[in-house]
């Protein structure tokens, strides 16, 4: 009367959940997760046995049965267990999928089972319910394949058993104490599939608390890709595709649609005269001071090198220059001199609207015409298009 039961269910299942989501190539930390996962197991089972070897020894007492089938049954377990415990160690399940071999475990305890039951068939009950406890770990980690082909194996096994002898299986109760034998059977493979639904229950809800934890890294993973390292602003790739949606968007709604292609004045200065750290301390406090004054459904992203491009959904040409010039004015009243005694920051913008034969290329065409036209006339200040 064997179970694959381990202990401690939360702490087994968190280890399993570890390992289900770990990658194939498991790391030698994932490995020893299973290493010592897999001798709970084993000693969960040896546990097992011996709780059905006392029972059987309760009916041997009794007279019900030979003293030689408690012991012959511990030992039998022990055997199948020793068995894939050498197997274990020497790695043979980990390179299989289903690390535990769980088809040959089921298969072997199954074997042993109706081995007892056709032998001892006056207490065979007590090897068929067994079944129920071995099938109960196995839906933990069979594949529906593997399940059917357990089930089928089980099938032939018991169709033989019933239809194809006229052995006497049943369950002594004349005497109390097998009747009392009798009912330990049922309560310890009843208690030992509790335990197995609440491991099950546990690993359930662990696994979709980690794929819950694997969703939100997964978005952040996804966050930070489209995002500038150094500004924390869109990076080109994704500030692309958002002006290919508001073009779309603006298009569809006939509503206007603004950008502003944003330059830095003179930044290669900045880098040459105080040094690329602080240039790129630059960058962030521009980029920081513009995030902290657009508005929310307005889109912000590094277009390239010291050039930002700005998107204005909504926004007419006349309110897109007043929003840029109002920037241009806070970017350069910023204490820069924080940085370093004497510097100033300014920023030149070219602002254009969308016109009904732009494409995503000409429309920052003409921004970037704009912006040539604002650094021609002396920089830090908005030129339209």
């Amino acid at each position: 009367m064997s179970t694959a039961a381990t202990s401690i269910p939360e702490r087994n299942a968190a280890e399993v959940a570890d390992l289900v989501l770990a990658p194939e190539a498991a790391a030698p930390a994932a490995l020893a997760r299973r290493i010592r996962q897999r001798r709970q197991m084993y000693v969960g089972q040896a546990a097992s046995y011996s709780l059905g070897a006392f029972v059987l020894l309760l009916y041997a007492y009794d007279g019900a049965v030979h003293f030689d089938v408690p012991s012959l049954f511990w030992v039998g377990g022990l055997l199948i267990i020793g068995i894939f415990v050498v197997m274990s160690e020497a790695g043979v399940g980990d390179q299989h999928t289903d690390h535990y071999l769980t088809v040959f475990q089921i298969s072997a305890h199954m074997a042993l089972q109706f081995i007892f039951l056709v032998s001892v068939p006056t207490i065979g009950i007590a090897f068929i319910s067994v079944l129920f406890l071995i099938f109960a770990f196995g839906t933990l980690r069979m594949i529906p394949e593997q399940a059917m082909l357990t089930w089928a194996l089980a099938t032939l096994a018991l169709a033989a058993v019933f239809l194809g002898s006229d052995l006497p299986i049943g369950m002594p109760v004349a005497t109390r104490l097998q009747r009392t034998a009798s009912m330990l059977c049922f309560v310890l493979v009843i208690g030992q599939c509790a335990f197995l639904g609440l491991f099950g229950a546990t690993l359930r809800k662990i696994l979709y608390r980690r794929s819950v934890e694997l969703k939100a890294a997964y978005q952040r993973i996804e966050e930070l890709a489209e995002l500038d390292e150094l500004t924390g602003s869109y990076n080109r790739r994704c500030i692309m595709r958002l002006l290919d949606a508001e073009i779309e968007k603006s298009r569809q709604t006939a509503a206007p649609c603004a950008i502003a292609l944003i330059d830095l004045d003179w930044f290669k200065r900045i880098n040459d005269a105080y040094g690329h750290p602080v240039g790129d301390e630059v960058l962030r406090t521009f980029a920081i001071t513009i995030f902290a004054n657009i508005r929310p459904d307005d889109r912000f992203g590094r277009y390239g090198g010291e050039e930002f491009l700005l998107l204005l959904p909504g926004t007419a040409i006349e309110a897109a220059s007043r929003m840029l010039d109002r920037l241009r004015s806070i970017v350069a009243e910023l204490d820069w001199g924080a940085f370093s005694p004497g510097m100033s920051v300014t920023i030149s913008a070219g602002v254009v609207t969308l016109r009904d034969v732009d494409t995503a290329d000409t429309f920052l065409a003409r921004a970037d015409c704009a912006l040539y036209s604002a650094k021609a006339q002396g920089r830090n200040r908005i030129a339209t298009s």
